[in-house]
């Protein structure tokens, strides 16, 4: 694999892995990730892994671009040996459809299946978060089937509320706060991905897996009181 480097300013470098989101390119981000957290440089502030990119931000006090890029090549070097790392296995429940997914019909009609079969292919799924950005916490996730897929809304939202789950082309994701967005409703989590509180305030990690569950309506208030008063 050949590993592009790109100055984005004076203190940091963006590596690329690949020119399209597949396996490969997400696995060289993973392990490189990896490796970074295992062995970070003296000089390292922080990197931000992305769909097929890694930006290694860098202290341009200690040490010079073109060193900063020699030494990361010297990283890259081991992925070949290096394993990626065990993603965690995440749930996350979701009530579909009503007002928490106002968007499932679309969905469903766009697609030519009824609102259940948007579900169950839904929560048969085993996702990957290729990344977090856009708003604090947000993850784009991969790996849905094409059979649900389902265009941007032409007029974006002003405002959706937190916890939504939508889709966007090939891609869904949660909403972690209320934001405007473009993306197709299908239903919402009790879950907080955003938890700013807390030392790691994102719930999601980008190498995370993800699987869908359907919970009602009953069980998403049990669920969403419950958790929010352990945060409280």
């Amino acid at each position: 694999m050949k590993f592009t480097f790109s100055p984005l300013s004076e203190q940091a470098l963006v590596i690329e892995t690949g020119a399209i989101i597949n396996k490969e390119s997400e696995q060289a981000v993973r392990k490189l990730s990896s490796l970074l957290e295992t062995q970070a440089p003296d000089w390292l502030i922080e990197f931000i892994p992305a769909f097929t990119t890694v930006t290694v931000f860098y202290d341009p006090c200690q040490i010079k671009q073109a060193e900063a890029e020699q030494e990361l090549r010297l990283l890259i070097a081991q992925l070949d040996e290096a394993e990626p790392p065990t993603p965690r296995q995440i749930e996350i429940p979701v009530c579909y459809g009503g007002e928490f997914g106002p968007d499932l019909s679309f969905v469903a009609e766009h697609n030519g299946l009824t609102e259940e079969e948007v579900i169950e292919i839904h929560t048969s799924g085993v996702y990957s978060v290729h990344m977090i950005g856009f708003a604090p916490g947000f993850p784009f996730i991969g790996g849905m089937s094409e059979k649900i897929a389902a265009p941007r809304r032409k007029s974006p939202r002003l405002r959706i509320p937190e916890r939504t789950v939508g889709i966007a082309g090939m891609q869904t994701g949660v909403y972690p706060i209320e934001t405007p967005g473009g993306w197709q409703l299908i239903g919402r989590t009790p879950l907080r991905l955003f938890v700013p509180e807390q030392d790691i305030p994102s719930l999601l990690r980008a190498g995370d897996e993800i699987r869908f569950t359907q919970i009602d309506e009953a069980e998403y208030r049990e669920q969403e009181a419950k958790l929010d008063a352990e945060h409280s």
